[in-house]
């Protein structure tokens, strides 16, 4: 691949976070002057989808070049880049990228032009607030995942919510108000408990090592927010001031209403059948995964010792998802309400394989958030498709689609079998590691969480069974138009990684290697009892034990400001 590397002049993550925000302020720029001195009628609205669609593939693009730059033998952090801000109170322009981050990005700069594509049709008013607010979403969204200053984290993690909050408010259903405070309000109530977390830790190492900061890994030799020590089981202290308990309990709520997790999932739903199309595609697809990553990232390596102790109650609570997410959609009339259950329920695996502390589950997790991205975002483009030319969801006004669009019916029904895991396909490969993780480690939780996958079958091909085969009973039907090219090639580029994953998934599951087999050797070293230590000793594809001492001092060397 020809390097882009002069393109952004050292700073390739900073390009990939702000080009699409960036992009949007310029032509929203072109468009005043245009107004002003040329007294027109500014960019036409079908300018914009297409500059949207443009600039969203060129931030694919970057990210592709992120990848072909990536050691995926190194542990470390990479390609990292570090400006003081408000150097004073510890706050820098932090950003790095490991195997972990490294899919997550590309599953966002790889579904955002996928859906402003799919969405070409839908969005019929507002259309240059709709492609800034999405733009604005993606770089949220990327900024989160390569965030490594625990303030700029925050920043991101709360500006995701703006965007996103209009997005449904604007372009949702008839109780899209009810959905956006609903979000609003979650999200928020976790997000500060979160930042006292996050205050704390801060406190912490000042009174550690008399240095201010919220960088999360020390640079340049420094020590950072990892650094800390937080003693999980003071002999002589009560239960109620066992501060790591508290503060992992005080991140994992955020991450377990952003996931979501049982009981925290309510406002999903909601927000779900009530966003328009994009809105639930960038929800599912990228957004939930916030939530997973922030227990990956943080909550578990922050307090490992408390993690594992509280692992009991995060696999019941996410047990209990999977199971009373397939039950609830196994009853919905509503197919987009369907789909949304069915997220908390593949969320709860996704959980499950992070809490069973051994490679095959962590990595599984890591994959599963990718397949669960691709599979459930195209599920929900494609049930977009059918509402817009019927303009109704319930399950009963169909029936019998496979006669009169029989490509929408093939493209919907491989999406289907993703979804619950068909072999050879990207849902099967993230399902098999975690239960295999999960067995070695919790094999009850496993074999409860086992009946999920059943429960995914039967709500899914019930669904595909009521929705597309037997007689056209409604006259409505026999008027549909199959997928227009546009639609094909959206579809096929959903199903192309579906395909991939599936077939061959060492070419996902190798780059994080190292950086979960770090992850795992850095719980061990701050107290973390692992069950699997083979995990540690013996990589089944070839990856190589990572030794943490150095990981406070990334690959790059810190720029000038």
């Amino acid at each position: 691949m020809e390097s882009i590397g002069s393109i952004a002049d050292g700073y390739l993550l900073s390009t990939l976070i702000f080009l699409p925000l960036a992009s949007c302020v310029v032509l929203w720029f072109l468009e005043l002057l245009l107004r002003v001195f040329a007294n027109g009628a500014g960019i036409s609205e079908a300018f914009w989808k297409l500059y949207g669609v443009a600039v969203s593939l060129a931030g694919f693009l970057v990210s592709l070049e992120v990848w072909n730059r990536f050691d995926p033998a190194s542990g470390q952090l990479q390609l990292v880049e570090r400006v003081p801000w408000l150097a004073n109170l510890g706050i820098h322009y932090y950003v790095g990228i490991d195997g972990i981050s490294l899919l997550l990005v590309v599953l966002t700069t790889f579904l955002l032009p996928v859906i402003l594509l799919a969405s070409w049709s839908d969005i019929g008013v507002r259309v240059r607030q709709y492609v800034f607010f999405m733009l604005a979403l993606q770089t949220g969204m990327l900024g989160a995942f390569l965030s490594l200053n625990l303030f700029l984290f925050y920043v991101f993690w709360e500006a995701m919510l703006v965007p996103m909050y209009f997005v449904i408010g604007i372009w949702g259903g008839a109780r899209r108000i009810y959905a956006t405070i609903k979000f609003f309000i979650y999200t928020m109530v976790g997000s500060l408990l979160m930042l006292i977390g996050i205050l704390t830790l801060v406190y912490m190492h000042f009174q550690e090592f008399g240095v201010l900061t919220f960088d999360y890994i020390g640079f340049g030799g420094a020590t950072g927010i990892l650094d800390v020590p937080i003693a999980a089981w003071p002999e002589q202290d009560p239960w109620w001031s066992q501060r790591q308990v508290w503060l992992f309990l005080a991140f994992a709520f955020a991450f377990a209403i952003k996931v979501p997790m049982f009981p925290f999932h309510t406002w999903l739903p909601d927000a779900h059948v009530e966003a328009p199309t994009p809105g639930s595609a960038v929800l599912a697809g990228v957004l939930l995964k916030l939530g997973t990553y922030g227990f990956i990232r943080y909550a578990i390596p922050l307090f490992p010792e408390a993690a594992q102790a509280c692992a009991p109650l995060m696999l019941t609570l996410a047990v209990v998802g999977i199971v009373y997410g397939a039950l609830v959609a196994l009853v919905q009339s509503d197919v987009k309400k369907l789909v949304a259950y069915s997220s908390v329920s593949h969320l709860g695996f996704v959980m499950l394989g992070l809490f069973a502390f051994n490679l095959q589950g962590i990595e599984g997790s890591v994959l599963q958030m990718v397949n669960h991205g691709i599979s459930t975002g195209a599920l929900f483009i494609l049930i977009g498709m059918i509402y817009e030319r019927r303009h109704v969801r319930e399950i009963s006004a169909f029936g019998g689609l496979a006669q009169v669009m029989p490509i929408y019916a093939v493209f919907f029904l491989i999406a289907t079998m993703s979804s619950i895991g068909l072999p050879i396909l990207n849902g099967f490969v993230g399902e098999f590691l975690i239960l295999l993780g999960a067995f070695g480690t919790y094999p009850i939780f496993a074999a409860v969480a086992t009946s999920g996958v059943l429960l995914g079958a039967v709500y899914m091909l019930w669904m595909v069974r009521r929705v597309f085969f037997g007689p056209v009973v409604h006259q409505a039907n026999q008027r549909l138009v199959d997928l227009s090219l546009r639609e094909r090639l959206v579809a096929v580029s959903l199903v192309i990684p579906m395909v991939w994953i599936g077939v061959y998934p060492a070419s996902f599951l190798t780059p994080m290697d190292a950086s979960v087999n770090a992850l795992l050797a850095r719980l061990r070293d701050r107290g973390a009892v692992l069950s699997d230590e083979v995990a540690l000793d013996a990589n089944p594809r070839g990856g190589q034990e990572i030794d943490l001492a150095g990981e406070s001092e990334p690959l790059e060397k810190e720029p000038d400001a």
